[in-house]
């Protein structure tokens, strides 16, 4: 089997140098991510570095998946029979593999 290795450069966001690290943010409700070398870290965090000291730090926004969901539930346990029956591996708990449920739908679409 053929392999391919591709390469991804990142560069800077402002002046396309090679850039060391991304920066995630967040300003007035929408998330933001930069890509910057050494210097132009140091900038922006010297910049943000009184606000942040001003600041106070939030919680975590992440959503919660539809876990909760009746329908969803009796759906993801026909799709593990299915599949288990089908000799598939699948596991009892957690999220099925997408191959799975593509798998599943076109058996019984």
């Amino acid at each position: 089997m053929k392999k391919t290795t591709k390469v991804v450069e990142v560069v800077d966001d402002f002046d396309g140098s090679p850039a060391d690290q991304t920066v995630r943010f967040a300003f007035n409700g929408a998330s933001y991510e930069i890509d910057l070398n050494r210097e132009h870290f140091e900038e922006f965090a010297a910049a943000i570095q009184p606000y942040i000291k001003a600041g106070r730090k939030v919680g975590s926004t992440r959503r919660r998946g539809n876990a909760g969901n009746p329908n969803q539930r009796l759906e993801n346990a026909k799709i593990r029979a299915w599949a288990q029956g089908e000799g598939l591996e699948v596991s009892d708990r957690g999220r099925i593999p997408a191959p799975i449920v593509e798998a599943y739908r076109k058996a019984h679409a």
